[in-house]
């Protein structure tokens, strides 16, 4: 299915710095929970991720991530999630979207 150009920019996605990562054991799948720095504009935000098999905690903190900021709220067991982190999927890995290199919190995707 083809989309327009004005449906590709309803996706916000920006930029982010996880900047704390928890386990998630309510999860029915394994994943992490993780709270992400958009910068200034966008803020804080949490959000669930199953990418357990590939990443350690101590692997995601500080390291920045691809979300999709503009989705409604999502409650996964006692969590809300806030964001969509994004990655390519291939089964139950997860590989993480990011950027070549360093670059400012809340950064547009586009």
């Amino acid at each position: 299915m083809e989309i327009t150009w004005d449906d590709f920019m309803k996706v916000e996605m920006r930029v982010g710095t996880i900047l704390e990562v928890n386990d998630f054991p309510k999860a029915r799948k394994p994943a992490y929970q993780l709270t992400i720095d958009f910068g200034e504009e966008i803020g804080i935000r949490k959000s669930s991720a199953q990418v357990t098999k590939r990443y350690t905690k101590e692997e995601l903190l500080n390291r920045q991530v691809i979300a999709v900021v503009n989705f409604p709220k999502k409650q996964i067991a006692n969590f809300m999630s806030e964001c969509l982190v994004m990655g390519a999927v291939d089964g139950d890995d997860v590989i993480l979207i990011a950027t070549e290199a360093r670059v400012k919190n809340g950064l547009r995707i586009g």
